[in-house]
């Protein structure tokens, strides 16, 4: 079974090609504000090294978010467009679920994601998985309230998060990843889309207010 795998959340093309539980094929490279430039010749360029038709793909996961709107809306397109020419199937994960499942030797794994004025995107999963804290868009104070109710966490984060607890850079094992959600269910391409998380303005008012 061959699997291809993209997240463009962040400033970061991370992409790899799982086969029978085995990466054959990856690029974790920071691209920036050339991402939307560079991100299909380096996928195409994946493919060839590993010498995998994209037709033979079995399956794509792909993150949907949260983090920088237009990196997903790239790896979502990419993602759609491989989905519908060549019939494959296709699933969608998060960004934290992904930040989570690179990570392990804890009894709590926090990912956070900055999104700026005192807002992060975050959950609280246990060592199964399981969502101890919904992935959502939250205020920092009220995710550092969640975490004194807990011990034995780790922070995973790449951004400069003023919260206290052991933290470490998200480093994506990808082949873990892959491992971990190759059997979810399926999807239709039509219902791919960014995840973004973020609260309307009124939401957002209404939470500043507690």
């Amino acid at each position: 079974m061959k699997i291809f795998y993209i997240d463009t959340s962040s400033n970061y093309l991370i992409t790899g090609i799982v086969e029978n539980n085995k990466l054959i094929g990856s690029v974790v490279e920071k691209l920036g504000e050339n991402l939307s430039r560079d991100a299909v010749p380096l996928v195409a360029k994946m493919f060839d090294k590993a010498e995998v038709n994209p037709k033979d793909i079995d399956k794509i996961i792909v993150v949907d978010g949260p983090g920088s709107f237009t990196g997903i809306r790239i790896g979502i397109t990419i993602a759609k467009v491989y989905a519908y020419a060549f019939n494959i199937n296709i699933t969608s994960i998060s960004s934290l679920e992904a930040m989570k499942e690179s990570f392990n030797d804890a009894s709590y794994f926090v990912p956070i994601i900055d999104a700026r004025r005192g807002y992060v995107y975050s959950a609280i999963y246990d060592k199964d998985g399981k969502e101890y804290l919904p992935k959502q868009y939250i205020k920092l104070s009220l995710l550092k309230d969640n975490l004194k109710k807990i011990k034995d966490y780790l922070i995973i984060t790449n951004d400069d998060i003023d919260i206290e607890g052991i933290k470490v850079k998200y480093k994506p094992d990808i082949l873990k990843i892959v491992e971990k959600y190759k059997n979810r269910k399926n999807i239709n391409p039509h219902s791919v889309n960014p995840n973004y998380l973020k609260l309307t303005e009124a939401e957002e008012k209404l939470m500043d207010n507690k």
